[in-house]
């Protein structure tokens, strides 16, 4: 059965009967992961292998949030704490090609954490530039201020991530760090000027340009697009994300569920799909909802089908790594930032 052009989440750490038939019959490309469905490392395996099995497909993308500092769902006992974006930012400012290092570092360790139990997709890294007065949503999940260094950090992470098999998605397209409100709860409004955003928040993310999979923000840019957020403005999405900042990778819309988008579900999808969105993505695991999204999303074909078979051929086999040697120089690069800092 094709794919069609949607993510799903689940309810909890096991795919229920209702989940079972649902996902036979509405044939999403990826699964999400949250807290609620994890709880070790042998469940994960086994909550992936009978997706696969569920699904007829053995490249099933499995995406997790698996950040670090506030928005990491493999967490103690069974996975290390990592560090928050800032960590690298701060590491970087005492010693850029350091800071890289540590990023590169700490994007394949999570490589290694997410790969072994069958993740295939971590959306990180995040290329945000927050300003003053900026909501905290995005805080110290960002790499720093300055564009430049953003995308170099993003880039190093993505990196790391690549090298260990996981593939990354770039966030949030065209820039979150100017909201002054949290979109999982309400709609940001940006009032910036085309000029102002084009030299910060969209020029962090055009080095990234070519990595194969992104998601959008649920902003509105009023210079550009007075009503509509970016997820499901045409103008933006053709103009910006595809045109100035030149992403050619898969597009996902960020969360469908969230309090920042308006309308029924079905209608959240359709908007972002004719915006010009890949995927829709849906995150909160209630069936209902689910079925609504399932029932708006078409099969993938087309641009959004090239881009999605592009994406999980840039996946691959991990490179040897020494995962004991690698952990022992990230805790030290870590370290070296923390006294720095001080």
């Amino acid at each position: 059965m094709t794919a069609r052009a949607f993510i799903t989440g689940l309810s909890g750490p096991k795919i229920t009967p209702d989940e079972r038939a649902f996902l036979r019959a509405a044939a999403p490309w990826g699964l999400i992961l949250f807290k609620r469905n994890i709880q070790s490392a042998s469940q994960i395996s086994a909550l992936v292998a009978e997706s696969k099995e569920i699904l007829g497909r053995t490249e099933l993308p499995v995406l997790v949030d698996q950040e670090g500092g506030r928005v990491q769902r493999l967490g103690p006992p069974h996975w290390p704490i990592y560090p928050p974006g800032a960590a690298y930012g701060r590491l970087y400012d005492h010693e850029p090609m350091a800071g890289l290092e540590a990023a590169e570092r700490g994007g394949r360790l999570i490589a290694s954490d997410l790969a072994a139990v069958g993740i295939t997709v971590d959306c990180l890294p995040i290329a945000d530039v927050p300003v003053h007065g900026a909501d905290k949503v995005i805080g110290d999940r960002a790499y720093g201020q300055e564009p430049t260094k953003v995308a170099a950090i993003a880039a190093a992470l993505a990196r790391g991530l690549m090298e260990g098999g996981v593939l990354p998605v770039l966030k949030h397209l065209p820039g979150h760090g100017r909201a002054a409100a949290d979109s999982h709860l309400q709609l940001p409004i940006v009032t910036a000027e085309r000029n102002a955003l084009e030299s910060t928040d969209f020029a962090a993310f055009r080095p990234l340009a070519a990595l194969p999979l992104g998601m959008t923000a649920h902003v509105v840019f009023t210079s550009l697009d007075p009503d509509l957020p970016a997820t499901t403005s045409a103008t933006i999405i053709g103009q910006v994300i595809r045109g100035f900042i030149g992403f050619d990778g898969l597009l996902m819309s960020d969360d469908l569920s969230m309090g920042a988008l308006s309308g029924s579900l079905a209608q959240r999808t359709r908007a972002a799909l004719a915006a010009g969105c890949d995927m829709a993505l849906h995150c909160n695991g209630n069936l209902r909802e689910m079925e609504a999204v399932a029932a708006a999303a078409p099969e993938l074909t087309g641009p959004a089908a090239r881009r999605a078979a592009a994406a999980l051929a840039a996946r691959r086999v991990p490179e040897p790594f020494d995962d004991a040697a690698a952990r022992a120089q990230f805790a030290r690069l870590m370290q070296m930032g923390a006294e720095a800092s001080v």
